[in-house]
């Protein structure tokens, strides 16, 4: 299967017969004695690439002559590709390549911190640069972990006789990397959990003088609340309720928004040159994930993206010994790197991104969860929506899909949930450059930006929706591309409860953080997206904690036939379920699956239960604000991609 490149190249795609068959070779095969004027025929009108000259010995004619052709079409080192593909690990071939040049290979073992003659910022810096300059011996030396075309300017820059030749030797990534871990650790565990806090306190929901102020803020504006209920009951509650009407009112207004929003299209991303696309970082932190890790990674080994110019690391927690070893099982090897997360600090998911940040080699970074199942074409989509922009697009979210809808009614009211906000409402306000709170999957964003404004905060426990805002704030746009990511719902209620309770807490953290300047945040976000700052951040919990309680009135107003506040609360709950199950009905209508739209009837009680999970959200911020409540992975009865993908095997005619 062939395509025409810019150039009009006739070239293969990754997932052709010949790439495949490149892949799927034995790596590592001694080649008999090679005829050279039969090698150079084999060779003939591919390009040259001398970095692997060292290892011609090693590995046969045709496998090097394909690492050739794909090293010119990625725009990388043919090196890269054949550690890439598993024919050679990159030790053996650095072994071959320092033998050759007569290079030595320096393990970085025993060498010590005051070797590197710089500060820690310097240190992370040279692990992200490939090159560490260590002072050996009273004399400087430049350590390279040779990536991309490196090797090849390498080559072309020193001669046998260069005194730059006698100062330099090679290492690997991985003994890079730890060598970097190690030493920078307190910098890393930092930049992990105190960064933010100490950099800008006012958008940490770790900052103590800042939390503290808050709640005591909060404190008197309940005592001045209860004072008024002692002085006038009767017209406070009259108050208090209209207010709470008003506000739920106008959280469902909002949400109408979305239904401006165009139709889901799926589509193929323009055709990129490979050797045009960026490095690109896949972050995934994982906890407690073992029996979800090799479907993840057969997931990513699917993204139709050069894996040479792939960065994937895998962050863990120290203690995790399962997972870890369940990832050391799999094997690996490149693009995929294993990062181990600190343990001080918050055990949370934005630590663990925040600790791998400072690895990240790519142009961009995109997020993903442990069951995610993102559509191949999802990176090439997201760079393309970057590259279109004119700059001040920073973050693009694809659009979150359940993926188990038919394994209790639960998941089925969750699909539709998810199918309204990702489908219809977020499109919607994306539409009109409003700020958008992140779903905690499938975010890209332009690494420097994201280094730029903090990374996450680790005390937050919806880093997502609080990172979206963010970005808003710092004057940055985030849109809705047109590609999908399977995920797995919380069946069962215990899981769901306790995943939605963590939801409501960080939307709350995210609330009290960001108002803690209101003016300040009115200039930044400007009117409209101040307005759907507190309609969305704070309006989403105050609708669900108010939801019960409007309910049980108006059942205590037609019980003893007072009929107060009838209207009002007929209005506020009914235009409410009606909004959410309009949104949540065009969302299956565009995801084709009216078949499951009978749950949205269901809508009153899964709404209790938003309003249960709400009220100990607010009793988990007071006394244990910072706890991650883990949702349990890999528990699905089915699948609707599993599915989908069969039918399109068993298709009778399908194209082949």
């Amino acid at each position: 299967m062939a395509y025409r490149g810019e150039n009009g190249a006739v070239i293969d795609r990754p997932g052709s017969e010949r790439w495949a068959a490149f892949i799927a070779a034995p790596p590592l095969v001694p080649a008999a004695p090679i005829d050279r004027a039969a090698n150079a025929s084999a060779r003939r009108g591919l390009p040259r690439c001398p970095e692997i000259d060292c290892v011609r010995h090693l590995l046969p004619p045709a496998i090097l002559a394909l690492a050739e052709l794909r090293a010119a079409e990625v725009g990388v080192g043919a090196d890269r590709v054949l550690i890439t593909a598993g024919h050679i690990t990159e030790e053996a071939y650095l072994a071959a390549l320092s033998a050759s040049l007569g290079i030595p290979f320096e393990s970085l073992d025993g060498i010590p911190r005051a070797a590197f003659p710089f500060g820690d910022d310097a240190l992370i810096e040279a692990e992200l640069q490939g090159v560490l300059q260590l002072n050996l011996g009273g004399e400087l030396h430049l350590v390279i972990a040779p990536r991309e075309l490196s090797i090849r300017r390498l080559l072309s820059a020193v001669r046998p006789d260069s005194d730059l030749l006698r100062r330099i030797r090679l290492t690997s990534t991985e003994r890079l990397r730890r060598f970097v871990a190690g030493h920078g650790a307190r910098e890393i565990e930092h930049r992990a959990v105190e960064a933010l806090r100490e950099t800008r306190p006012e958008l940490s929901a770790g900052a103590r003088n800042q939390r503290s102020f808050g709640l005591m803020i909060l404190a008197a504006h309940m005592v001045l609340i209860g004072l008024i209920f002692l002085a006038a009951p009767g017209a406070a509650w009259l108050a208090v309720e209209v207010a709470l009407g008003c506000v739920f009112l106008a959280w469902t207004g909002l949400r109408m928004i979305g239904l401006l929003s165009a139709p889901f299209v799926g589509r193929r991303p323009r055709a990129f040159a490979d050797e045009r696309l960026p490095i690109y970082t896949v972050a995934v932190a994982l906890y407690q994930e073992a029996t979800a890790v090799s479907g993840l990674v057969a997931a990513l080994r699917q993204l139709n993206y050069p894996p040479e110019k792939l960065d994937i690391k895998i962050v863990l927690e120290p203690d995790d010994h399962e997972t870890r070893a369940m990832v050391e099982s799999l094997q690996l090897g490149a693009p995929f790197e294993v990062i181990i997360a600190p343990e001080v600090g918050p055990r949370t998911k934005p630590k663990a991104l925040n600790a791998m940040l400072p690895f990240a080699r790519g142009t961009f970074v995109a997020v993903y969860d442990a069951e995610d199942r993102p559509e191949p074409d999802q990176l090439r989509l997201a760079l393309e929506a970057f590259v279109a922009d004119n700059g001040t697009l920073a973050c693009v979210q694809a659009r979150l899909t359940i993926d188990n809808t038919v394994d209790s009614w639960l998941a089925r009211v969750f699909t539709a949930e998810y199918a309204g906000l990702f489908d219809v409402f977020l499109p919607g306000l994306a539409a009109l450059r409003l700020p958008l709170p992140l779903g905690g999957s499938s975010n890209h964003f332009r690494t420097a930006v994201l280094r730029r404004i903090g990374a996450w905060d680790p005390y937050n426990v919806t880093e997502d929706a609080d990172l979206g805002m963010r970005l808003a704030r710092f004057g940055y746009r985030t849109s809705v591309i047109p590609s999908s990511t399977y995920e797995e719902a919380p069946a069962r209620f215990k899981p769901w409860l306790r995943q939605r309770t963590r939801w409501f807490k960080g939307w709350l953290q995210t609330w009290l953080v960001h108002m803690r300047s209101p003016r300040q945040l009115m200039r930044e976000l400007g009117v409209p997206g101040f307005i759907v700052f507190q309609l969305l951040v704070g309006g989403t919990v105050v609708a669900a904690l108010i939801h019960t309680l409007f309910a049980v009135k108006l059942m205590w107003e037609i019980w003893t036939e007072t009929l107060g506040l009838f209207t009002l609360y007929v209005v506020t709950l009914v235009l409410g379920y009606v909004v959410s199950g309009v949104l949540g009905l065009i969302g299956l209508a565009r995801r084709r699956l009216l078949g499951c739209a009978w749950a949205l009837l269901l809508m009153p009680i899964y709404w209790v239960l938003l309003s249960l999970a709400a009220w100990r959200a607010l009793l988990k911020l007071l006394h244990d604000p910072y706890h991650w409540e883990k949702t349990e992975h890999g528990l699905a009865n089915t699948s609707r991609l599993a599915d989908r993908e069969s039918d399109a095997i068993n298709r009778p005619g399908r194209r082949r």
